[in-house]
């Protein structure tokens, strides 16, 4: 019996073999029918999310870029008209300044031109008076020497004498 039992546990049968495969298939196609579909919907489902967060995060790495060039090229544009604007007004302050500057050169240069002229008329209105003064001085003192009056013609003459001795 050994040899008998030992030939049905090991000894494998063409009918049994027939039974396992369709067995197998019919497992396969219930397993196909029931699992392998849903689960590959399902896996092309979040393949399909995955790209779609891919294409999403690219887009917002784009605008990203996109924002951060254009914060950076407003950043530069503002830093050039601050530059610009500085320039300006240093320019603007620096005519001024000369403006201001030739504008008192100019009055100083007038209150200058004004006082000499001022000057100027002074010292000849004190020489005619001094001219007058000694013209009459010498005159009363020549009168007083000669006791005579003198003419006007004579008086001229003392003076114009006086003057040229004088000054």
């Amino acid at each position: 019996m050994t040899a008998a039992l030992y030939e049905a546990f090991v000894s494998i049968g063409w009918w049994e073999i027939l039974v396992t495969m369709c067995n197998t298939l019919i497992t396969f196609l219930i397993i196909k029918k029931f699992l392998y579909k849903p689960v590959r919907k399902m896996l092309a489902a979040r393949s399909e999310e995955v790209q779609s967060m891919y294409a999403t995060a690219e887009k917002a790495q784009s605008e990203a870029e996109q924002m951060r060039s254009e914060y950076t090229e407003r950043l530069s544009k503002a830093k050039e008209e601050a530059a610009e604007i500085v320039g300006s007004a240093t320019r603007r302050a620096a005519e001024r300044s000369d403006e201001i500057l030739r504008e008192s050169s100019q009055q100083a240069s007038a209150m200058v031109k004004k006082a000499e002229r001022v000057i100027e008329q002074e010292r000849i209105k004190a020489h005619k008076e001094l001219k007058d003064e000694v013209a009459d001085l010498s005159v009363m003192i020549a009168s007083k020497i000669v006791e005579r009056d003198v003419k006007p013609e004579d008086h001229e003459r003392f003076i114009e004498d006086f003057i040229d001795k004088v000054g």
